[in-house]
Parts: structure tokens; sequence; C-alpha cells
């Protein structure tokens, strides 16, 4: 059985202008990174902005397991699907961040035979829009340290500074650090620390922001650090945001590349879904609504997480709305959120499937919700029954869902026409847009609407430091925007251990912080680590490259 990255590096690549021709695009519209991957214009994007809106499907998924789920490989997939079946269909992805590559969970360019290509760039360097958001992010810490040895004239409070450095790697000794060591040329001394680049503001801005000129007064309205009567300090008052502006100028730009099966796909922006709001960038996604009769774009993780945040924050900043949600589900994650141990997933256990469908009676009770049709998508692996598929197939039809099979992994587009006609056919039903909450409630209901609406949960309990920092907020004005809950992907609750469809919890918020340029407020509940480690065994150690240039063990 071939590997994902041999079954990339066999197949034959159209040259990327033929790919941009397929959507209407001029070589004069794109930027060529190689024969393969391009960036589109800045004229080509609002241009296209003029064009008629076609349908837009989000892809979602259960709660994660490990398992897996392949959402994005469902995602490549129906595109494909929908290509075969004569539709004019664009997808829209996020970019891997090279933490999770080099780490355990893996890329993010699909699997099997519903991949995008060329993957090995995709899931490394790609067009460096990583590292440009890293820089940017860095500069405005290097500014702020800068100001502070220099003067102060803005009387900043070293001890409350909020922002952080980054760097796209998993580095749990960055954590926690000190900075400014060595003597007075070196700095003050104070205590900092690291996230991963996907968990920076600047990648939250850089997928929100409508252009160029939006970015550039984002950037400017991030809020650094507070000064020493606690009002903020912006990075506008460090004079940071064009510097950072001219460091992303080309990173705003959407990446242009192509499936297996060749059907267009924009690879823009990679912010994690249990940290901050899950969705590749909203030009991209834009591009994909303009450029195609059918845009198929993904959310990260469980519904609970990507899909909300689609809904109530990117669709409340953006003005875009799905026409039909998919929610990816497996056998082998069902059984497991119904008790089974991840060495016995094989064996048939309708038992277990009973126990665990609960999950996904959830996600598609919230979906619903949101006033989107649902379709559900059961990625089929080689181990799953007649049995087990016809469980959840029935179990659908009683909840009045949409289900069909998915064999996308092992036969390309071929495998999801069934999923592509059933989401088709969910176009019938008139899509209505439902958010959890209203913007101008308070923060703390706002987070209790999420919890109790999306999560099941009966309630919210806030530490003290967060309740000061509502009440900050509120004080400085800052309270009338969209909640982006950081927790677990695991479960519905804040408590990785709670699978299945958990009732009475209650969901611990431990910090309260806002993203003011992204346009957000963060509720982190639980322990939530905005710097993940590397396992025992990482990735990164079956990864090779011989004296020709070609990778091998990448997935």
């Amino acid at each position: 059985m071939l590997s994902d990255i041999e079954i990339a590096q066999r197949n034959e690549m159209l040259p990327i202008s033929d790919i941009a021709a397929k959507v209407g695009l001029d070589p004069d519209d794109v930027e060529f990174y190689g024969k393969y991957k391009a960036k589109i214009a800045t004229a080509a994007v609002k241009k296209a902005d003029k064009n008629e809106s076609g349908k837009l499907v989000l892809v979602t998924a259960i709660n994660p397991t490990p398992a897996g789920e392949g959402k994005t490989t469902v995602t490549i997939g129906l595109g494909d699907a929908l290509s075969r079946l004569g539709k004019k269909t664009v997808i829209a992805l996020r970019e891997p961040s090279l933490g999770p590559v080099f780490g355990v969970k893996g890329g993010a360019a699909g699997g099997g035979y519903a991949q995008v290509v060329p993957m090995e760039d995709i899931n490394l360097h790609f067009t460096g829009d990583m590292h440009a958001i890293g820089a940017a992010n860095n500069l405005l810490a290097a500014m702020l340290d800068n100001h502070i040895i220099k003067g102060n004239k803005l009387d900043i409070d070293v001890n409350n500074i909020s922002w952080k450095r980054c760097v796209d790697m998993n580095d749990r000794a960055l954590r926690q650090i000190v900075v400014g060591l060595g003597g007075r040329l070196n700095g003050v001394p104070r205590e900092d620390g690291f996230m991963i680049t996907v968990a920076s503001e600047i990648m939250a801005i850089l997928c929100l922001a409508n252009d160029l000129d939006d970015l550039k007064e984002r950037l400017g309205n991030i809020i650094v650090a507070y000064n020493r009567d606690s009002k903020p300090v912006y990075a506008r008052d460090l004079n940071a945001q064009g510097a950072m502006a001219a460091l992303l100028k080309d990173a705003i730009k959407p990446n242009l590349v192509q499936t297996l099966e060749h059907t267009p796909c924009f690879i823009h922006g990679g912010p994690f879904a249990n940290i901050a709001h899950g969705c590749n960038s909203v030009q991209a996604t834009r591009l994909a609504v303009k450029l195609g009769d059918y845009a198929i774009t993904e959310a990260g993780f469980g519904a609970d997480l990507g899909a909300e945040k689609f809904m109530d924050i990117k669709c409340r900043m953006s003005g875009l709305r799905p026409d039909a949600v998919v929610i990816v589900a497996t056998v082998k994650a069902l059984k497991y959120n119904g008790g089974v141990a991840k060495d016995a997933l094989a064996a048939e256990n309708l038992d277990a499937l009973a126990k665990g469908i609960v999950n996904l009676e959830k996600h598609i009770e919230n979906m619903r919700g949101f006033g989107t049709p649902v379709v559900v998508a059961i990625n089929r692996f080689a181990t799953d029954t007649d049995a087990e598929l016809d469980y959840i197939k029935n179990r659908c039809m009683e909840l009045g869902a949409e289900c069909a099979l998915c064999e996308v992994f092992a036969k390309g587009g071929e495998g999801g026409e069934e999923l592509a006609k059933a989401v088709l056919r969910a176009f019938d039903t008139k899509a209505d847009y439902i958010p959890t909450y209203d913007i101008d409630d308070t923060i703390e209901n706002k987070i209790k609407a999420i919890v109790t609406k999306i999560y099941g949960g009966a309630g919210i309990e806030i530490a003290p430091a967060a309740k000061r920092a509502i009440k900050n907020l509120e004080a400085c004005g800052l309270d009338k925007k969209p909640v982006c809950i950081a927790k677990t992907q695991y479960s519905l609750s804040d408590n990785a251990k709670l699978l299945g469809r958990p009732e009475d919890f209650t969901v611990n918020i431990k910090v309260v912080r806002i993203s003011n340029g992204a346009g957000f407020i963060v509720a982190e509940a639980g322990n939530i680590m905005t710097m993940p480690g590397l396992p025992t065994v990482p990735a990164a150690e079956n990864i090779d490259v011989d004296s020709d240039g070609v990778i091998s063990g990448l997935f």
C-alpha cells in the first residue's frame, strides 16, 4: 500500500496556470511560486469580488479521537466528486503548521487519493506565509521591549504585558521564559513566553482581514500591554502597524494549488480551532465562492470548536453564509466515544456505537440550530461492518439528516459521489443564519450561551482573574465583540476525558483576554497550551531527504 507522500509524488500535476484558467484567472492574475503554486494578485481578488456568489459548503466533524476522522480528506474528496459530476468547484483550506507536521498530528493536505499537491511544499514552507506572520509578530515584540528600555513614554506596566513572541514549531521549553537578562543593554528583565505561530493574533488578523488596508488597521488595533493606569496600549501607539503590514503584504494574498484530480484549491491561513477561530482566510473563502459555482471549505476540529467559530465569528465579520454543512464521522470514532479502547476499535461493537453516536447527534443538533441543512459523511474504513454502517444511516434517517458513505481516501473523487449528490440535494432546503448569541450581550452571557447551547453544559465558573479581566474590558468599551472559546478539542466539555455527550457539567473559564485586532474576545476553558510540545517519538524522526531533494517519511 502506497503512503500519502508516495501517492502524491506519483501524481502528474498540471501547471498552476492551467488550474487558474479553470476558474477564469488569467496569467496576469496570479503570481507564480514555481510551476505548481501561485498567489492571487490583489487586483484579481478585487475583480472576482464583483462576481455572483456560488453555493458554500462547510465541512466539520464530530469531536476528534486518536482514531482520526479525516475531515480534510473528506473536504478535498467532496470537491473532487463535485468536479466529477460536472460542477465548477473550488476548495478553500487552511495551511499546515510545522508544529503538527513534525509532531504527532501530521499535515493538512488530505490523505490517500484525496490530497492537495504539491503536498511536501504545502506541509513545509509553502509560500512563506507562516514565516511572515512570525516575523511580524516578533517585530512587534521587539519594538515593545525597545520602547520600554528607551524611556517608556507610554508608561507601560512591565508586569502587564500581553504580547508574546511566536515560532512555528512545537517547543515546550519556550512556554515560559525570562527575557532581558545580562544587564541593561539587553533590556528590562521580565517573564515572557512563546506561542506557536498559528496561535498568534497576527494569524487570526490575516485570516479575518478583507484586504491590506483592513489588515493594517487591525494590526494597529492590537493591544500589546496595559499602562500603570490599566489602560490599553496599542500597536499603533508604537507605530508598528506599517512595518508589520509591509512584512505581510505578500502573505495576505491567497495561495492557489490543486488536488490530485486537478480541482482548484485555495490554501491560506491556519489558525488552530482549539485556540483561535480555526478557519482559513476570509479572502480565500470569498474567492472560492466568487470563482466557483460550489465552494467547499472546512473548520478545524469538532463542530463545537471550528464550526461554531465559523458561524459566530467568521460569518459575522465577513457576511459569508454556508448553504449546507457536512459533518464527518467514522465508525471507529463513534465507538471510541462509546468507551472502546483504541486498540479494540476494529472489532464490530454495536453497543458501543449506540453509546457513542450521541456525540454525532449533538453536532447535528447544533448545526441545525444555526439554520443550516446538514449532511452526515461516514468516512469509511476497511474494518467497518455493514451492520455498523447501517446503524449510523438508520439513526441519521430517524433524525431527519441526510447520510452518505464516503470512500475518497481509497477512491478519490469517485468515492465521494454519493456524498456529493447528498450535498446537492441539501441545497433544496433554504439555509438561514441564526447565531448563538447577541453580539451586544455581556461577555459572561455570550460565554454562557456557547457553553449551554453548543456544548450542552449546565453553566460556567469564571475564575477571579478572568472576572477582573472582563470588568476591565467592559470599562474600556471592548466588550461588544464575538467570543472565541479556547478549550480541548476532544470533548464537548472542557475535560478531555468526558466523551460522548456529557451532561450537567460546568465549564471553567480561567483566562479572559482580548484579541482586539482580530476583533474577538478569547475565553480559555480548562488547561490550554498555546505552545504545544513534541511527543515521545516525533514524526520528524521519520522524515528524510535524499541527494536529489526527494523527501520521504512525510506521512
